[in-house]
């Protein structure tokens, strides 16, 4: 790998590593994209485990400044997302 350029997850050259799995999860893979699509998998799996992170350090730096998320402003904002808010679906 070619470790003098930055880049950013999913971008730049490929590079080929040994990855370890337990039997039954590069099973489940297969069975989801066949032998030949288990790199692609693995590449995607990453990113978002990636952007996942880069998140969870996001919130944890605006609860330092901010102070925790009020959990009942929380739910109340889950609710019209996922249209399980009261009166969800009706004309205004």
């Amino acid at each position: 790998m070619d470790e003098d350029n930055d880049f950013p997850p999913g971008d730049g050259p490929s590079s080929g590593i040994s990855v370890t799995l337990t039997a039954g999860t590069l099973q489940a893979i297969r069975e989801r994209v066949g032998k030949r699509g288990v790199s692609a998998y693995l590449e995607k799996a990453a990113q978002r485990q990636i952007e996942r992170e880069n998140l969870d350090e996001l919130i944890a730096g605006f609860e330092e400044v901010h102070g925790p998320a009020d959990p009942e402003a929380v739910a109340a904002k889950r609710a019209r997302l996922t249209g399980d808010a009261p009166g969800a679906g009706a004309a205004a």
